[in-house]
């Protein structure tokens, strides 16, 4: 399977961006696999902002991403979406979402199998 991530963009603090990941080609993700989405600031290492279950039973987040962010599996779209609200400058990386058997509640990009390319949040002062 390939991850497809795209919705980023350049937004103002405190403004909202939705994020999308689509899984395509071969192969498949599993009720059991976990969906993560991650971010990587320029010089600064890819941590681990959202997750959630396939089967979209469970949900877990980092504290930065907690009570701004929600993680959730669009069924019409076939995708994982990450709505991004009240951003702030410190918010802006490239995110990635991710997805692998991992255990639900890992948060270690190590753990999660297949990689998107990549979207890039830009939020303004």
């Amino acid at each position: 399977v390939q991850l497809q991530a795209s919705g980023g963009g350049l937004v103002q603090a405190g403004g909202s961006l939705r994020l999308s990941c689509a899984p395509s080609g071969p192969g498949r993700i599993f009720s059991s696999h976990i969906v993560g989405w991650f971010r990587q600031a320029p010089g600064k290492e890819r941590e681990f902002v959202a997750g959630v279950r396939w089967s979209r039973d469970s949900t877990y987040y980092s504290d930065s991403a907690k009570g701004r962010f929600t993680i959730s599996r669009e069924n019409a779209k076939n995708t994982i979406d990450l709505q991004m609200n009240s951003l702030k400058p410190e918010d802006t990386a490239v995110y990635f979402c991710a997805t692998g058997t991992t255990q639900f509640g890992t948060t270690r990009a190590a753990d999660f199998r297949t990689w998107g390319q990549g979207t890039l949040v830009t939020v303004s002062s």
